[in-house]
């Protein structure tokens, strides 16, 4: 039986070669922006791996870019700015791994499909408006004390590691779940809001976004690959929007040369995110979440030990 274009959780991860060239001309531009005048262009493109990296993995990109920027004396975060910014190349590279499913599912809803397509299309995206509610309520109404507060505390960031990484030990260690749903099209209103409310959790910096999305899926009956693939498609316009409000906030505080390092910062992180993605979805095909939670609890014990001795 072939599945309607909202059931894969895999897509193919061949990009299209004028993908590639799109890509490879956008970061020569933006390397060409910003290393004539800047020598800490080396510092951006680290954090673009490192955004790219760990935006798919369920470790937290937020805690790991503040980190290392904090490691790296970056002086070009615009108050957070950069950090949330660069969000936009792993926006564009869940768009472009999955755009072929995408387009089939526009197809599907505008009634060029299967009745069984369009449903499995209609509830896919009702899922993601409704596990987008919850964050977006609380993010908007909490983003002046998270940016504030919360971003500039490696403690904090630490403890949301250690505690997330016990999390994902708990759920993959305690008896085998009862798997609901095993197909993107499938996932109910309820099992969606159940993802959203655990999506809360990652305005924490260290939390992980797709970590509590991750869990909150497991959680709601969903199976490894599903709860992934749902995660990566509520980013999309979870980060997307939260970029654009962020940047519009932000306007009086970006000058025109930080122009050159948020677009060197989203091109690096968009090509490392891509690849990210995939080795992603395949590592779940054959393995639990057990090394991801072994590694949060690490690197929030690291962190504690860097306060502790004055480095953070």
């Amino acid at each position: 039986m072939q599945k309607s274009p909202a059931t894969a959780s895999v897509a193919s991860p061949h990009l299209p070669l004028p993908y590639i060239i799109i890509a490879a001309v956008a970061l020569i531009a933006s390397l060409a922006m910003v290393i004539p005048g800047d020598p800490e262009w080396w510092k951006v493109v680290v954090l673009g791996i490192v955004q790219g990296i760990t935006e798919w993995l369920p470790i937290s990109s937020t805690g790991h870019l503040l980190i290392v920027s904090k490691l790296l004396n970056y002086q070009g975060s615009i108050g957070g700015t950069f950090e949330i910014f660069i969000q936009v190349g792993t926006v564009v590279a869940v768009v472009a791994f999955y755009i072929q499913d995408l387009l089939k599912q526009a197809q599907a809803l505008l009634g060029r499909s299967t009745s069984e397509e369009a449903r499995a299309a209609r509830t896919l995206w009702l899922g993601i408006v409704i596990a987008m509610v919850p964050a977006g309520i609380v993010g908007l109404l909490a983003r002046d004390f998270i940016k504030a507060v919360l971003f500039e505390t490696p403690q904090v960031i630490a403890g949301a590691l250690i505690f997330g990484g016990i999390v994902f030990l708990v759920i993959e260690l305690i008896p085998q779940r009862q798997t609901l749903t095993t197909e993107l099209g499938q996932v109910s209103w309820k099992q969606a809001l159940g993802v959203g409310i655990a999506q809360i959790f990652a305005l924490i910096p260290g939390m992980s976004r797709s970590g509590s999305c991750i869990v909150g899926g497991l959680l709601a009956g969903l199976d490894r690959r599903t709860a992934t693939a749902f995660s990566f498609y509520l980013a999309m316009p979870v980060l997307g929007g939260a970029t654009l409000v962020d940047l519009i906030s932000s306007l009086d505080d970006v000058q025109p040369d930080d122009w050159g390092r948020l677009l060197l910062g989203a091109v690096v992180s968009m090509i490392v995110g891509y690849l990210t993605i995939g080795w992603l979805l395949n590592y779940i095909a054959r393995h639990n979440f057990v090394a991801f939670g072994i590694y949060r609890i690490i690197i929030g014990v690291l962190i504690l030990g860097l306060v502790a001795v004055g480095v953070l």
